[in-house]
């Protein structure tokens, strides 16, 4: 079942922070994912609008 305690001598690198096995590295990736969902509606908000180019006359 996940969620379940494991060795962290077991996972290396990335797999240490972001794994499937421990209920942190669930909530790691679960963060992660919000985060980055907020950072591109954040860019969206910030970003300026194109303006509409008016064709010369």
């Amino acid at each position: 079942m996940a969620g379940d305690h494991a060795a962290d001598s077991q996972f290396t690198g990335m797999s240490r922070i972001f794994n499937s096995t421990t209920l942190r590295g669930r909530a790691n990736v679960a963060l992660a994912t919000y985060g980055f969902i907020g950072a591109i509606i954040l860019y969206n908000m910030v970003k300026p609008s194109k303006k509409e180019v008016k064709p010369a006359h």
